[in-house]
């Protein structure tokens, strides 16, 4: 069985700590690197933890992040009361700092983008967030990786007792279960879910993908679902 090392960013958050948990029980992955700015609050044998605080000033470390086969960017910001260029430094600036880095040092990796549904590729869009995440997987995709995918899930249901860092987002999925539920039963791929796309994305890289933009039919197909 082929064994993968992994590097996970934004797993404090919903979608990062979901990702973090299914390389957890994988048997497939090897050891896990998570890169963030607090403790994630998860301990286990496969995971190390490297806390940074300048996400565009990674000097002094890289050899802590040399040797893995993928990484999972999954760190990412609401644009909801957010200027343009401070969206665009957390969004674009710092992982495309990061992207070239590990392209550099680990150019045999597969990086894989945690982006959102609606993305412009065109990034001429009127939706700011939209033409800044477009512009990011362009950019990420040309960047010298053994492989690059481009994760642009819809919405997502926390599973395993995650939780947003959003409270309406919580407040939606436990208040009105039976509308998501619904919603899931009408349309089952307008959703995924953490584990399904935790899954998918460690699947895309053991077994790789035909198309490097995925979509939730994409996603829960890759994940199992």
């Amino acid at each position: 069985m082929k064994k993968i090392r992994v590097i996970v960013t934004g797993a404090s958050g919903m979608v990062g700590m979901g990702v973090l948990l299914e390389c957890i029980d994988s048997e497939s992955v090897e050891s896990i690197l998570v890169v963030g700015r607090t403790p994630c609050g998860v301990e286990n044998s496969k995971l190390k933890e490297l806390l940074h605080g300048d996400f565009m000033d990674f000097s002094g470390v890289e050899d802590q992040l040399q040797g893995y086969d993928a990484c999972f960017w999954c760190l990412g910001v609401s644009a909801a009361g957010m200027d343009e260029a401070k969206y665009s430094r957390i969004t674009y600036d710092y992982t495309l700092n990061f992207g070239r880095l590990l392209s550099q040092i680990n150019p045999e990796m597969t990086f894989i983008y945690v982006s959102g549904a609606g993305t412009d590729s065109t990034e001429k869009g009127r939706q700011m967030w939209a033409r800044v995440k477009g512009k990011t997987e362009n950019d990420l995709l040309k960047l010298p990786f053994k492989d690059a995918y481009m994760f642009r899930p819809g919405m997502i249901q926390p599973k395993r007792g995650i939780k947003s860092k959003t409270p309406l987002y919580n407040f939606v999925y436990t208040g009105f279960g039976w509308l998501i539920n619904l919603i899931k039963l009408m349309a089952p791929n307008s959703s995924t879910d953490t584990t399904t796309h935790g899954k998918a994305m460690i699947n895309a890289v053991l077994h790789g993908y035909e198309q490097k933009i995925l979509e939730n039919p994409q996603i829960n197909a890759l994940g199992g679902k």
